[in-house]
């Protein structure tokens, strides 16, 4: 159930794009691949530690070619930090061998062939496939986009898939990408989740303030 009508939808989406032109992933990357496992690595971890990690990470194995023969202690011990090491290490090296297997290291731009990947679920493969290549498979539905699109009334679900599809029925395909990268950005610098500063928010005019 939603209560944000379509014409107010359009102005939230307007007032984003005005407020954030140039939002992008914050999680530093050089290739699709790196970008895949930096995302299974944000799993419960903030973006900035992520980018910690990956800069020594990214400089020993920059490819999953590498990433696949590190041994798994090797592996846990250098990304330990981002919490849940030991699932994280062995995800990503099982899903680099799969990559380098069946698809010559590079990653599949095809939202069910990467979500057969280790620890590769709709939200990472929909960050892969959005940021890295340009492709609107679905809406990235993180802590920041779920929490502000309930208290924008863009949904009342709680369960990520039934925000993403909620989401997808009423924001432009062409804008799936972008609108994940501007309400993420949002919700980190204004609209905080124990205090958002409603004063300062350029989406005020048509936000119901839902649990505010």
């Amino acid at each position: 159930m939603t209560t944000l009508g379509s014409d107010d939808t359009k102005r939230v989406l307007r007032a984003l794009a005005k407020a954030y032109p140039d939002a992008d992933c914050a999680l530093n990357y050089e290739t699709p691949e790196q970008l895949l496992v930096a995302t299974i690595l944000s799993a419960q971890c903030t973006d900035e530690r992520v980018n910690l990690v990956t800069r020594d990470l990214f400089a020993k194995y920059p490819t999953p070619f590498e990433l696949a023969k590190v041994p798994l202690k090797t592996l846990e011990k250098a990304i330990q930090s981002t919490g849940f090491f030991r699932n994280k290490a062995k995800n990503i090296r099982a899903c680099c061998r799969d990559l380098v297997e069946h698809f010559d290291g590079r990653v599949p731009q095809d939202l069910d062939q990467l979500v057969e990947f280790a620890g590769v679920g709709r939200k990472t493969a929909n960050v892969v496939l959005g940021t890295a290549f340009g492709i609107p498979s679905g809406v990235v539905v993180d802590t920041h986009v779920g929490r502000l699109s309930r208290r924008l009334g863009l949904t009342g679900e709680s369960d990520p898939v039934k925000v993403e599809r909620d989401l997808m029925h009423q924001i432009p395909r062409r804008q799936w990408v972008t609108f994940a990268h501007r309400l993420i950005h949002h919700g980190r610098r204004v609209c905080k989740a124990r205090k958002p500063d409603c004063d300062a928010c350029c989406l005020s005019k048509w936000c119901p303030r839902i649990g505010v």
